[in-house]
């Protein structure tokens, strides 16, 4: 399956995950916005390799991102010592004191800061499926806290579709129409094939599309390809989620799964494509910020100014 997934089980994230120390001032870009398209990019890796530098989101908001979901939320047993963290911390820790600084910052410049719940390391939609009424108050708690503007379902485990409509539904009642909510499916999930989060996707959309802003669908790790329209395609022609909802996820390094990575080159080909077939198709998504090509670690903002720029052309 997938070897690198929005996170890693708690207790493992850490020695993974780390940043590179990136400023505002570092990036040098003219700022570009896209012609109507998000450009969705997730944010977990906020302190980077053994000197554990801290990476910014700023440059990300300088540099034609709209959407930066700040990952990964998990709900834990509420009886254990921190029943929310955020990778392998609570939220509150210290270490991420200057991240919530700085994505306060990103919201004034106008970009939407979404957390990122669940990923890869089972049991936080295991827990709202079964034990709503002690769980759904720690999230609604964390996402007032941090004043985030939505949240990103990534539901890779087995949930009821009863569950998540529950899930969506509170969001919407205590956080009003103007809340971003978001979903996370392979991208095969919106085209009628394989599926990971346990509840049917197109009974989904047809029960709470309304609700749902846009989804970020993994066109990578075995679930699909953007180096051409093809998946994508499928995925309209399915006949389910319309092309505005649809956000194209690629992966911007090729250690960040086992499979999937598009060239820079090739990527902007597609979306080319992508704007000439679909002119209202929903954007572009990439996992993850730290490490994006073709800047690496050093410039990773680089990623996002390409692809920017090739969604307003």
């Amino acid at each position: 399956m997938r070897l690198r997934r929005r996170t890693i089980a708690v207790g493992s994230v850490v020695a993974i995950l780390g940043a590179v120390g990136l400023t505002a001032a570092t990036a040098q870009a003219e700022p570009t916005e896209s012609a109507g398209q998000r450009l969705v990019v997730y944010y977990q890796t906020q302190y980077h390799g053994d000197a554990q530098e801290y990476v910014s989101p700023i440059p990300l908001a300088d540099n034609g991102a709209t959407d930066i979901m700040v990952a990964a939320i998990h709900l834990n047993d509420a009886s254990s010592q921190n029943p929310v963290t955020l990778n392998d911390h609570a939220p509150e820790d210290p270490r991420y004191d200057r991240m919530w600084e700085e994505l306060k910052t990103v919201q004034d410049k106008g970009k939407n800061v979404l957390g990122m719940v669940g990923g890869a390391a089972p049991g936080t939609f295991q827990r709202l499926d079964t034990d709503f009424d002690t769980y759904y108050p720690l999230l609604r708690d964390t996402i007032k806290k941090y004043g985030l503007d939505g949240v990103d379902l990534d539901v890779e485990e087995d949930m009821s579709l009863a569950g998540i409509e529950r899930v969506i539904d509170a969001l919407k009642a205590d956080f009003g129409a103007d809340f971003l909510i978001t979903l996370a499916p392979v991208a095969t999930a919106l085209s009628g094939g394989g599926n990971i989060s346990g509840f049917n996707y197109d009974d989904l959309y047809a029960s709470r599309g309304e609700d749902i802003d846009w989804f970020n669908a993994q066109f990578y790790c075995g679930w699909g390809l953007l180096d051409d329209t093809g998946d994508y395609d499928a995925v309209i022609d399915h006949g389910v989620v319309p092309a505005n909802k649809v956000v194209a996820g690629t992966i911007t390094n090729p250690a960040n799964c086992g499979s999937g990575y598009v060239e820079l080159d090739t990527l902007k080909s597609t979306i080319g494509t992508l704007k000439q077939k679909y002119p209202d198709f929903g954007g572009i998504m990439g996992w993850e910020y730290f490490n994006s090509l073709p800047g690496d670690t050093a410039e990773p903002w680089l990623w996002a100014k390409e692809v920017s720029a090739a969604l307003s052309a």
